[in-house]
């Protein structure tokens, strides 16, 4: 009698492999010490969050279960009043809520995108793209960030990259890990693009609340600002710090035909997956107004970290930190003397050290090294400094 192997998804990637970064970390001893600077969290990052700020996650009104497919008019009339903090103002009705950014990709290439389609995304870039756009069988078509200074988009090579599956360019706004924000130019370019081709705009802006060297033509809010049909993507976990209260939003922008027939598309969608729960809706409010506090202590981490970074950087001649206009990550170019992948695993090993090699996002060349600005002070300038003198301290 013969087994048989159950066949599954081409949505699904044909190497599942762990990379040999994985395999390393994997093979330490059991409860080994290492520091992280690739932190994510920021709930395991040592920051002080407000008591009592998840009380309404119990409240009692969370026990009524009165679904609306964009989610609870008090939940998107909170989002839509925190976007005012940066002058904005929009209409709750053009809000839908999600249980994730993830989730909001998903929605949106279900509404854009049949399968084979593609959307186009920028490179360097985090890798979740990849994953994100075949799980719907959509195809990723990558386009350049240039680094001349400061990181831009190269408008061209999007243009070249269109053809006629393409469905919407996907850009992020500040980039991670690139820490580059839109440019008034570069939103004006793509726009007009947009426009002219019938394709979406989608621009996940979780990380604007963060800048830390803003350049004075940066962008936020791209959907409220836009001709063509355009999504700004938000959500708790990078605004209020909350990874684990699973809230998002898309702001759904553009001409007024368009983005009704899109709203009404949408409607379809999310009706069929309700996914968001009613007690983090009913909490959204409380939580949104208290994300201030949540977020002045994640910038002063930030800053410190980065100073710290730059001071140890600039002890190397070798070495360039790359223009971080905001977010919560930095890019440290050093020297290409063996491969980024040697480079992490020797830090790994020698040092205790994690960070993230630059083929991790697609960076085009070597070597770069990419690490997280949220881990505690004290312990990231050490880290900081064991790093780039093991990678550059003999030159």
């Amino acid at each position: 009698m013969s087994s048989t192997v159950s066949k599954f998804s081409n949505r699904l990637p044909p190497n599942r492999a762990p990379n040999a970064l994985s395999v390393r970390l994997a093979g330490l001893e059991k409860g080994a010490d290492y520091i992280d600077l690739t932190e994510s969290n920021p709930t395991r990052a040592g920051f002080d969050y407000p008591d009592g700020l998840l009380r309404d996650l119990a409240s009692p009104r969370a026990l009524t279960y009165d679904p609306h497919p964009f989610g609870l008019i008090a939940a998107r009339e909170a989002v839509a009043a925190d976007h005012q903090r940066r002058g904005m103002r929009v209409d709750p009705g053009r809000i839908v809520l999600t249980a994730s950014t993830s989730e909001a990709y998903s929605w949106l290439f279900k509404l854009l995108c049949n399968p084979g389609d593609h959307v186009l995304v920028p490179a360097p870039s985090y890798p979740l793209f990849e994953h994100l756009t075949r799980l719907d069988g959509v195809d990723a078509v990558p386009y350049a960030l240039d680094y001349h200074t400061r990181w831009e988009v190269d408008i061209l090579r999007v243009r070249r990259a269109m053809t006629d599956r393409t469905r919407a360019v996907l850009a992020v706004s500040p980039n991670n890990p690139t820490g580059s924000y839109l440019k008034e130019g570069e939103l004006l370019l793509l726009d007009e693009l947009c426009s002219q081709r019938g394709v979406a705009l989608v621009v996940d802006e979780v990380f604007a609340d963060y800048g830390l060297y803003v350049p004075p033509d940066y962008v936020t809010d791209a959907a409220l600002r836009t001709r063509a049909l355009s999504f700004t993507l938000g959500g708790l976990s990078k605004s209020v710090g909350l990874p684990q209260v699973k809230l998002g939003w898309i702001v759904v922008g553009g001409e007024q035909a368009e983005r009704a027939r899109a709203l009404a598309a949408l409607e379809l969608i999310a009706d069929s997956y309700l996914s968001v729960s009613t007690p983090v809706q009913v909490a959204a409010p409380d939580l949104l107004a208290q994300g201030g506090v949540i977020r002045a202590g994640i910038m002063l981490r930030l800053r410190e970290n980065l100073r710290a970074l730059d001071a140890c950087v600039q002890q190397y001649r070798s070495c360039q930190l790359l223009a971080c206009e905001g977010g919560w990550y930095a890019v440290v170019r050093v020297p290409a003397t063996r491969s980024e992948e040697e480079i992490v695993l020797d830090l790994l090993d020698r040092e205790r050290i994690l960070v993230h090699p630059g083929y991790f996002f697609d960076f085009p060349r070597e070597a770069y090294l990419v690490v997280s600005l949220l881990p505690a002070p004290e312990v990231f300038a050490d880290a900081a400094a064991r790093m780039l003198h093991l990678t550059a301290g003999s030159l």
